[in-house]
């Protein structure tokens, strides 16, 4: 039997997948690691206080180290492409709120909770070379990984996305998108880097049936 089909996601947020280039990665990377060596200016940059993280350490990125590195510029180019292909309409606008840097350790976790602003995202610089054992061999391991979720689970709507972490990868979702990060047990840094950001008012308005 021949069907014509097409796929229709009329309901929940979606998410969008990138690679932050490299050399923005090493950059960043760079920055931290001088950062976390001088403890006056570690200190200053401190961030955990604002943030729902029991981690070792959340650094608040300075707005010249995210103009210098690329990454405002790559920000705010996967926001314009995230939007257009969702509203078929062009920000003119992106107002980075704030990014930091979340610096996981052993045991270490982060409850689920949500971002403020219009969108947010998570991407990976720095992961151990694996997360540890999991202790029920016959379920898949969550260790350090990821969860979003949207809603209650239905049928053929299910209401957790789990992503294994990878260095370079980057996500994008909106702001009020619920999420958690799991514990691992092994040595090593899970160091990914977050942000909150607004883009046009009214484009954000039309998401929800009506313009301003």
């Amino acid at each position: 039997m021949d069907i014509k089909y097409k796929l229709i996601k009329n309901f929940g947020p979606s998410i969008f997948a990138a690679k932050i280039p490299e050399d923005i990665i090493d950059k960043l990377n760079n920055y931290v690691d001088q950062l976390v060596e001088d403890q006056k200016k570690s200190r200053q940059q401190n961030y955990g206080e604002n943030l729902v993280g029991d981690v070792t350490q959340e650094i608040k990125i300075d707005q010249n180290t995210i103009k210098e590195t690329g990454w405002l510029k790559f920000l705010a180019t996967c926001t314009k492409q995230w939007i257009e292909l969702e509203t078929k309409k062009k920000i003119t606008q992106f107002n980075l709120k704030q990014s930091w840097v979340v610096r996981q350790f052993k045991n270490e976790y982060n409850p689920n909770h949500y971002h403020s602003g219009h969108l947010s995202g998570v991407g990976y610089l720095t992961l151990p070379k694996n997360f540890g054992e999991h202790k029920n061999k016959k379920k898949t391991s969550t260790n350090g990984n990821i969860e979003l979720i949207h809603g209650s689970r239905m049928f053929l709507a299910p209401s957790q996305f789990r992503i294994v972490p990878k260095v370079g990868k980057f996500y994008l979702f909106p702001h009020y998108l619920m999420h958690t990060v799991y514990p691992f047990n092994t040595e090593g840094e899970r160091r990914s880097i977050s942000f909150n950001a607004e883009v046009d008012s009214s484009i954000y308005a039309s998401t929800y049936g009506r313009e301003t």
